[in-house]
């Protein structure tokens, strides 16, 4: 439930003008009033996205078995399956990443079996969720159907999303987890000021220099809970912890500075950091350790019975459950197992990328090739397959000057829609730059492709114009985005081949890569 006292008079892209200042009342509704329209257009997309993601979504495989780091994930999934719920590399003998991915794989191999379908439905369905969320989070930060759907369409037709969502791997559930807890704390400052208005209306704002308590915040604990379930999937989780909890703490003093409160930045040291502390942090970490139940309740568990063994039964930390102690000595070693994964120390990818060449997708990564006489198809004398990581060049190409944008309007405009935005998107890139020295992939920036496709559309809203515009200023804007979404469309049907790994010429794949860092 929102309020109207968000809305600010010509929010670009709202399907309705406000005249005059929003009152701070209660409102039964906050967004656009279309819901059903809403619902249909954004039921619609996710039907499109669901077909990209789902049609021969078990080709390629490598002879029938994963391919590139699904040679990993989908055997401990299977493991998860038929193991007792837990998982053991043995071509290594450490885990280095927690349960949730796998445990995610595993749903879709006990209703397939152990087979390209089978490893690679539940990332599909995380895939299609996403376009879902992205369209419902963007349609609330914009307050337009339309620009929800625009939002909507760039994460259909981005290729980094397409690929993660066809693949047995654990970047795209990543990914839902952090967008799903992004909107989840969206609608909760939507619902904090909501309970503030009312408070105002009732004329109760002042009774306490500090404002008032706000009562259970149901969608913020719901974040919570999808924050410890993104750090159980990959540690690189808790950067959205840090970011979305300051954010989250930033929203609150707004709301207390908007609606008068006499002590704003104490009233919320007060009254909201430590439910904030709570319910993204403690409750994080209570569904972290809840993911490793199997391996708490195993016997076989990779270092489970650490204590007695490889660590001793005494010391300071002897009055913690065995079970915490064994945890945290099996964390410590797949720390030290990332931490030397260093180019310094001779870990050398021929695809590896750093940071600063993910916001424009410079360096993509490479899962899949083939070629030879075993594949035919191509209409030529010769064929190749390939599956190539990489973003919609004529999405990603435009980070830069939306990143420039967004900043602009976050710093200078004030405008809280893009620095929510930038906050999700500098908590999937920024944290990277402090291990530079890591050996570093291009699937590390699947978290960041739904914050972009936000970003896009929220500057593609501005391009629209204003509500208030004249109709040949909104009639010029809505060309121009028009034009633009052909564009994105056409260059994602031009990468499909490569996208799928369908069977094409040498020639056409050489046509395919646009750069040198591309090959």
């Amino acid at each position: 439930m929102t309020t109207l006292s968000d809305v600010r008079p010509g929010t670009p892209g709202t399907e309705s003008s406000v005249a005059s200042p929003a009152p701070r009342v209660p409102a039964p509704d906050f967004g656009p009033l279309d819901r059903f329209r809403g619902w249909v257009v954004t039921l619609v997309l996710t039907a499109i996205a669901a077909v990209t993601r789902f049609v021969m979504l078990n080709y390629p495989t490598d002879a029938g078995t994963p391919v590139f780091d699904e040679k990993h994930y989908a055997p401990q999934a299977w493991q998860v399956l038929t193991g007792g719920g837990i998982e053991d590399n043995p071509g290594y003998g450490l885990v280095v990443h927690p349960p949730v991915g796998k445990q995610m794989i595993a749903i879709g191999e006990a209703l397939f079996g152990y087979n390209g379908w089978g490893w690679r439905f539940t990332a599909a369905v995380a895939g299609t969720v996403l376009v879902l969320l992205v369209i419902r989070i963007v349609r609330r930060l914009s307050r337009s159907t339309l620009i929800g759907a625009i939002a909507g369409i760039l994460v259909i037709a981005d290729g980094v999303l397409f690929v993660s969502s066809r693949l047995g791997m654990l970047d795209i559930f990543l990914a839902l987890f952090v967008v799903a807890a992004f909107g989840c704390l969206i609608v909760d400052r939507d619902q904090v000021r909501e309970r503030m208005a009312r408070v105002q209306a009732e004329g109760r704002i002042a009774l306490s220099e500090y404002g008032p308590r706000l009562g259970v915040r149901w969608w913020r604990f719901g974040a919570g809970v999808l924050l410890g379930l993104a750090c159980g999937t990959k540690w690189s989780g808790i950067y959205f912890i840090v970011f979305f909890g300051l954010m989250s703490v930033a929203f609150d003093v707004a709301a207390r500075r908007t609606y008068g409160v006499p002590q704003p930045w104490r009233g919320t040291a007060l009254r909201d950091i430590g439910p904030a502390l709570y319910a993204l942090v403690v409750i994080p970490l209570l569904v972290y350790l809840g993911t490793y139940r199997a391996w708490f309740a195993s016997e076989i568990g990779v270092d489970r019975n650490a204590v007695g063994n490889h660590i001793g039964s005494g010391g300071a930390w002897s009055f913690l459950p065995d079970g915490l102690r064994a945890l945290w000595y099996y964390s410590g070693n797949v720390l030290t197992f990332h931490s030397g994964l260093t180019n310094s120390a001779g870990n050398v990818h021929p695809w590896e990328s750093k940071p600063w060449s993910w916001p424009m997708g410079l360096r993509p990564m490479l899962y899949y090739y083939a070629e030879g006489e075993q594949v035919t198809g191509c209409s030529a004398s010769s064929c190749v397959k390939a599956v190539m990581l990489i973003g919609t060049p004529a999405v990603w190409w435009l980070a830069l000057p939306m990143l420039a944008w967004a900043l602009w309007r976050a710093i200078i405009g004030r405008d809280w829609r893009y620095a929510a935005v930038l906050v999700g998107y500098g908590a999937a890139f920024l944290p990277w730059f402090l291990t530079l020295d890591r050996q570093m992939y291009f699937f590390y920036a699947v978290a960041l492709a739904p914050f972009l496709a936000m970003g896009m559309a929220l500057m593609l809203g501005d391009i629209l114009g204003k509500a208030s515009a004249s109709k040949e200023r909104r009639t010029t804007g809505l060309l121009a985005v028009s034009l633009y979404l052909g564009l994105v469309v056409a260059n994602f049907a031009w990468l499909w081949p490569i996208l799928t790994g369908l069977p094409i010429s040498p020639e056409m794949w050489q046509q395919q890569l646009w750069l040198p860092s591309w090959r």
